[in-house]
C-alpha cells in the first residue's frame, strides 16, 4: 500500500486528489496538510511514502517544506502545482523533489507519478521535461565542469557499478529499465542509488540525473 500526504492549501482541492487517489488500489491517503509546516509535521508522525506537495502556501511554502523533508528522506516528495515557471521548477528538483507534475494532469498520469516516486523513480510532467534537461546541460556545456567538494570526493568514491547506474539516472532511465540493462535486479538498483545519493550528497534521483548531466558522466547526447 502506497501511503500519500496531500499539502495544499485549499480544501476543495485537497478532497479532489483525496477522491481520485483513494479511488485507487495500493493508494491510500493517510493525511491532508494545509501548509509546508504542516506537510513536514504530518511525515513526521505518519511516515508516508509520498507527500503531493503544492508550492505556493501561506507560510513555509512546498519548497522549503521539501528540502526539509528530503533532508530526513522520510518520504518522497512529488511537487503537483498549478505554476508551470521555470523558477519553482527548478527549485523545487534543487531542494529534493521526486518530480514535478502539474495540476492539469489527468488522473491516470498523476497516478501514474505518485506510483513511479513510491517505487524510488522519477516523474516528470512532459510539458517540463526537455526544459530540465536544456536548462542543466547548456548551464554546463563542458564535462570538465568543476564539481563542488562534497560532488567531487562522492564522485571520486563511486564503484564502476555506481558509475554506470549514475549515468543511467543521467539518462532518465527507471529502476526497471537500469535492471535490465545492467542485467542486475531491481532491488540491486535501489541499493546502487541509495549509495550514489549518499555519497553525492543528494535527496533525489532528480538531482543526481543533473549531477551526471553537469559534470560529464553522461554527456547531452544522453551517451557516457
Amino acid at each position: 500500500m502506497i501511503r500519500v500526504v496531500i499539502a495544499d492549501d485549499h480544501a476543495a482541492i485537497r478532497a479532489g486528489l483525496r477522491l481520485m487517489l483513494d479511488g485507487v488500489n495500493d493508494i491510500e491517503v493517510v493525511g491532508e496538510a494545509v501548509d509546508g509546516d504542516d506537510a513536514v509535521r504530518l511525515v513526521a508522525e505518519l511516515h508516508p511514502d509520498v507527500v503531493l506537495m503544492d508550492i505556493r502556501m501561506p507560510g513555509t511554502d512546498g519548497i522549503a517544506a521539501t528540502a526539509l523533508i528530503g533532508a530526513t528522506h522520510d518520504a518522497n516528495v512529488l511537487i503537483l502545482t498549478t505554476f508551470d515557471i521555470d523558477d519553482y521548477l527548478f527549485a523545487a528538483l534543487r531542494a529534493g523533489a521526486a518530480g514535478f507534475m502539474l495540476k492539469t494532469a489527468t488522473a491516470t498520469e498523476l497516478v501514474s507519478a505518485v506510483t513511479a516516486v513510491a517505487r524510488g523513480d522519477a516523474a516528470l510532467a512532459p510539458e517540463v521535461t526537455r526544459r530540465v534537461i536544456e536548462r542543466f546541460t547548456d548551464r554546463h556545456p563542458s564535462p570538465a565542469a568543476e564539481p563542488d567538494r562534497v560532488v567531487a570526493r562522492g564522485l571520486a568514491e563511486l564503484t564502476e557499478r555506481e558509475r554506470d547506474v549514475l549515468a543511467a539516472l543521467g539518462r532518465g532511465l527507471s529502476n526497471a529499465q537500469i535492471a535490465s540493462e545492467l542485467f542486475i535486479g531491481e532491488t540491486t538498483v535501489k541499493t546502487h542509488v541509495s549509495r550514489v545519493l549518499t555519497k553525492l550528497g543528494l535527496q533525489s534521483r532528480v538531482q543526481a540525473a543533473i549531477i551526471a548531466r553537469e559534470h560529464g558522466v553522461v554527456r547531452p547526447d544522453g551517451t557516457r
